[in-house]
């Protein structure tokens, strides 16, 4: 039997994993993680999303994590995560699509902005006046 989770619309099971990274920040904010193919047919797109993301967790002080699958179908996507026993929340997919730095980055932010509401997420209510800043 293989342990799996849900992600997006299908089960990823752990025996897919090729390779996983991580820089943290020593921060209780939570972190951003990028799930992505290892395929070659992904790489500029994996490029553009990985440095978004990245960019963004070191400007918020924020952990950063990459999960590359064997898969090479997957569409790339950017989750937040709050603290080590919260849920995952996507806040980015490429949909298969090429798009650049900078809307890649205002598209996370505005989702963090959005979810800066909600009372489950109070390390991003204490960020959204840089969440403005950076948009």
């Amino acid at each position: 039997m293989r342990v799996g989770w849900w992600f997006g619309l299908k089960a990823v099971f752990i025996d897919d994993v090729l390779e996983t990274c991580m820089f943290t920040t020593n921060s209780s904010s939570g972190k951003l993680i990028v799930y992505a193919s290892a395929g070659s047919q992904s790489r500029t797109r994996f490029e553009s999303v990985q440095q978004a993301a990245k960019e963004t967790a070191k400007r918020l002080n924020l952990d950063f994590e990459i999960i590359r699958f064997k898969r090479s179908t997957l569409p790339i996507y950017v989750y937040y995560e709050e603290n080590l026993n919260g849920e995952p929340i996507p806040i980015y997919c490429d949909e298969g699509k090429i798009a650049g730095l900078e809307e890649i980055c205002n598209a996370m932010r505005n989702m963090m902005f959005v979810l800066s509401f909600h009372p489950k997420h109070p390390s991003l209510a204490q960020m959204r006046n840089e969440l403005t800043k950076l948009s």
